[in-house]
């Protein structure tokens, strides 16, 4: 479903769930167009929810926005939920869509009742945080690309997005090489495995505006202030994610103002997915729903 926004872009979301249930805005991560996700969009329903995922600029059919920051993604949220007639919402933002969970909750305080970030980034300028300690080589070298610049990073991107483009399920995990722990390749099967790999194709199927974006985003000033939310924060992460080191979620849990952490030692980036009920009602639980 394409929206059309008040500056003449278009974003392209997907939506899941009772056509009356209370939304859930969901944030998909990098890279990842919006497809719905049966993992985490099948126990937000049975939970009463509707799940919009909210595609970023330049994935898929969404128009690019060149220079985009992570804190705008809070008004493109804002015009989707006015053409689809909600007001209130909950959000959720897994890896890359962490970030933009959070600048929902601090830029849409009167609207967004809890927030939570599952296996989400901090920012790359987060005091005494060594950003990409425990990141597994693919991501140092994708992120060392994006802190050298848009150049650096669109060559780099133009490499990878051949293999992602027609990467299968039963391919995911390899294609994934030194990011996937041993308990995240476990969980790397069947459904989740197909979801991924699709996320993926889609990611890749306009070209590498939206994961090039995102990175530049990241790597930059969010545009928000974290130490100021006010809306109830969950933070979760894997002691065992080589995408997203658990660093960054202790981060996060001891800087957001009352946020509250569960950090699982046991746990990866892509098997946190297989507790999604627990993280959604935990979610519901903060916001009082």
């Amino acid at each position: 479903m394409l929206i059309e926004l008040a500056d003449g872009r278009s974003l392209e979301i997907a939506v899941a769930g009772p056509r009356d249930g209370r939304p859930l805005v969901l944030h998909l991560g990098t890279p990842s167009g919006p497809h719905t996700m049966p993992s985490l969009t099948e126990p937000a329903a049975e939970r009463g929810l509707r799940t919009i995922v909210c595609g970023r600029p330049g994935y898929a059919g969404s128009t690019p926005r060149p220079g985009r920051r992570v804190a705008d993604a809070a008004g493109d949220v804002a015009q989707v939920l006015d053409r689809l007639g909600h007001d209130e919402f909950v959000t959720l933002g897994w890896s890359g869509g962490g970030p933009h969970a959070l600048a929902c909750a601090a830029l849409l305080p009167a609207r967004c009742a809890a927030a939570a970030t599952l296996a989400g980034l901090a920012p790359h300028d987060a005091t005494g945080l060594d950003w990409m300690a425990g990141m597994g080589t693919e991501n140092i070298v994708e992120f060392g690309a994006a802190i050298a610049g848009p150049e650096t990073l669109e060559t780099f991107l133009g490499r990878e997005a051949s293999a992602l483009a027609r990467v299968t399920g039963s391919e995911v995990a390899a294609a994934l090489g030194d990011l996937i722990a041993p308990v995240d390749a476990a969980a790397l099967t069947g459904e989740l495995a197909e979801s991924v790999a699709a996320g993926f194709r889609s990611a890749v199927s306009s070209g590498t505006a939206g994961w090039r974006d995102d990175d530049l985003a990241f790597v930059r000033p969010w545009g928000f202030d974290l130490f100021a939310i006010a809306t109830p924060v969950r933070v979760r992460q894997g002691g065992q994610d080589r995408m997203v080191p658990p660093s960054h979620g202790a981060w996060l849990a001891a800087h957001i103002p009352g946020a509250r952490a569960r950090l699982d030692p046991e746990a990866g980036h892509l098997s946190l997915l297989q507790d999604a009920g627990a993280i959604l009602d935990d979610l519901l639980e903060a916001a009082h729903w």
